[in-house]
């Protein structure tokens, strides 16, 4: 006999607890939680090393577009100490310096000589926006209108393409919103003249990080609000039958619904669709598989033994656009709280000097202190990456980058590889998502959310993908309009208190 909720969630990440946070919340319907896997947290989770490293499975930190979010991280984690809260720093290393981010708006102290070409390609572009008659398609027509021919070749070209794995000619640029900086010309200019640099930009200016666990202890700390007896990990499904309202799990057991969230891949969830006349099954697969394109993401972290060292300093993440490195961006993961090493007083041997031909060092277990990092490769089939030899070239690029020195001890390595790891803003994702989401909502009352579930980066932080959970539910029992999911120009332009957590 089949298990009957009024609203079922599949996935215990953001997206899920969000949903499931509402539901208990507004206490209308009966309803259930399942995931695959044994706890909660999803993509926000975190892992933790043999030798005692934490590392979060991507680069991620706490700021917020919305009140509501913060309540419900508020009330999961209350106390003072349950947080630490950062200012961001954060540099690109170009040309052996690092220009502090947006590298747009601080060109000043790049040479000489890539200022001009700078400066020049920002004039012209100035000089193209005031001829077009359309706006651009790309995202690479858009960094020609923005920015210019020099800093499209200098950092936006390379520097996204080691992100997304694929050319900004593959991609669209209506999703870009507030994720990219578009520089102020006059700025730039006076700016460079004064040897001056620009100050914070964006909305993770400022942002906190859990004390202790990592990203994943907010979402175990969160998934422990609710009733327990209404979250069942270690539970997969299979199968989604869209016209009889009922999911099938890996073990055998169905769950018969009224309202469906889902946060699964949309490629997974439309791939193992039944119940629905085989032309509208094949159309949405067809569109998932021809027009959803994502790439995998490699996250690799490294513990060190020693003091952080002054080059280093307080950095929080860093950006390498250059070829010198596999990866994209690094973090200096112990900066955000410092129980994301071993204390210092724990004994590790050292695994291997940074530059193996440093030598081979003592295979004695010595006290710290301990700090590290924490990189993200991406890969497609237009970027391959060797996975056996990732590792190695990681470590290399942090040396040839300056995170490390030659003889520095690394004590822990991690490497996790996440596929699918970022959606991508392909040129007819939005096509694809059009033909897909509106017919599984109005059709079948299945509610396709989450980073990889609504397949939106640009409302796929963590505030965003917990309140596409909330705005399903709402959509689902009382029709509300999906802000999150419809107008993410408009949620990230502003601090949104329509929703409050009831206390």
């Amino acid at each position: 006999m089949a298990t009957e909720v009024d609203t079922l969630v599949i996935g215990a990440g953001p997206t899920g607890l969000g949903a499931a946070k509402r539901l208990n919340q507004l206490n209308l319907s009966s309803w259930l939680l399942v995931d695959a896997n044994q706890e909660a947290g999803g993509l926000a989770s975190t892992d933790v090393t043999d030798e005692g490293f934490l590392f979060d499975v991507g680069g991620h930190v706490i700021f917020s577009h919305y009140a509501y979010f913060d309540d419900v991280l508020n009330e999961a984690l209350p106390e003072k100490d349950d947080w630490y809260e950062h200012q961001r720093v954060s540099y690109v290393r170009s040309r052996n310096v690092w220009v502090p981010y947006p590298f747009q708006n601080n060109i000043s102290v790049l040479p000489t000589e890539d200022q001009v070409k700078c400066i020049e390609g920002m004039v012209d572009a100035a000089e193209a926006r005031f001829r077009a008659s359309a706006p651009p398609k790309t995202f690479d027509e858009w960094i020609l209108r923005m920015m210019g021919e020099g800093l499209a070749d200098l950092f936006m070209r390379p520097y996204n393409y080691k992100v997304w794995a694929v050319p900004t000619t593959h991609m669209q640029c209506k999703w870009l919103g507030e994720r990219v900086a578009a520089p102020n010309l006059k700025l730039v200019i006076s700016n460079t003249l004064n040897k001056k640099v620009a100050g914070n930009w964006g909305p993770n200016a400022t942002f906190r990080f859990p004390a202790r666990d990592g990203t994943g202890g907010i979402w175990k700390a969160v998934a422990k609000t609710l009733p327990q007896d209404r979250l069942k990990y270690g539970k997969k499904v299979v199968k989604v039958n869209a016209e009889g309202h009922t999911a099938e799990l890996d073990d055998g057991t169905t769950i018969k619904y009224k309202n469906l969230v889902s946060t699964m891949g949309l490629d997974y969830l439309v791939n193992n669709l039944e119940g629905i006349d085989d032309a509208t099954v094949t159309q949405m697969q067809t569109a998932a598989k021809e027009r959803l394109v994502y790439s995998s993401t490699h996250v690799i972290g490294i513990g060190i033994r020693g003091e952080l060292p002054n080059r280093i300093g307080d950095k929080c993440w860093l950006y390498f656009p250059e070829d010198d490195c596999p990866f994209y961006r690094a973090t200096i993961f112990s900066n955000y709280s410092p129980n994301n090493c071993p204390q210092s007083s724990v004994k590790l041997p050292t695994l291997q000097y940074a530059d193996p031909a440093t030598g081979t060092p003592s295979s004695d277990a010595k006290e710290g202190p301990y700090w590290s990092l924490m990189m993200e490769v991406s890969e497609s089939h237009l970027k391959p990456v060797n996975n056996e030899t990732l590792l190695a070239d990681t470590i290399r690029g942090c040396v040839n980058t300056q995170l490390l020195l030659p003889d520095s001890e690394i004590v822990s390595t991690y490497h996790r590889k996440f596929t699918p790891g970022y959606p991508t803003p392909s040129l007819e994702r939005d096509s694809a998502l059009q033909e897909i989401l509106p017919a599984l909502a109005d059709r079948f009352n299945i509610f396709s959310r989450g980073r990889f579930g609504s397949w939106k980066y640009e409302v796929g932080n963590q505030d965003h993908s917990f309140m596409l959970g909330v705005e399903a539910v709402d959509r689902a029992l009382f029709g509300s309009n999906e802000m999150t999911l419809e107008s993410p120009d408009f949620v990230n332009g502003r601090r949104n208190t329509e929703r409050r957590l009831a206390h």
